[in-house]
């Protein structure tokens, strides 16, 4: 699988499968464990990894820190209406870390997954 994928460390890999899946369109690509998935949209990979398991994701650093989730790293979607997606997921019961932000280059707001991993939701401008 070459290419480029991006790593979410998660608390619970199933509970990030049935998030990502259902309010944000990614599919499962493989699940050989149960504390290690890789989701796809389109051409882009997430993987998700449990903080404990045999893989090298959850394992303390040298110095002891230990991969935790919900930094602000992120992965950007965009949507052509927000407030409309903003609402659908505020009625699924979806934390947000912020409200909606409107700057030059558009719009944005940072929804959280199960284990308070940022995903940016972004509007393009209307041209």
């Amino acid at each position: 699988m070459p290419g480029i994928s991006m790593r979410y460390i998660v608390d619970d890999v199933d509970a990030a499968l049935e998030f990502y899946t259902r309010h944000l369109g990614f599919s499962v690509a493989l699940h050989p464990a149960p504390s290690f998935a890789i989701l796809t949209r389109g051409g882009f990979r997430l993987l998700v990894s449990g903080t404990t398991g045999p893989g090298g994701a959850s394992q303390a650093m040298p110095d002891g820190r230990k991969p935790e989730p919900g930094g602000w790293n992120r992965i950007q979607i965009e949507v052509t209406d927000l407030e409309a997606e903003v609402t659908k997921l505020r009625q699924a019961g979806a934390n947000f870390r912020n409200d909606i932000v409107q700057g030059i280059g558009g719009k944005q707001i940072l929804l959280e997954d199960p284990a308070g991993n940022p995903v940016e939701l972004f509007e393009a401008p209307k041209r």
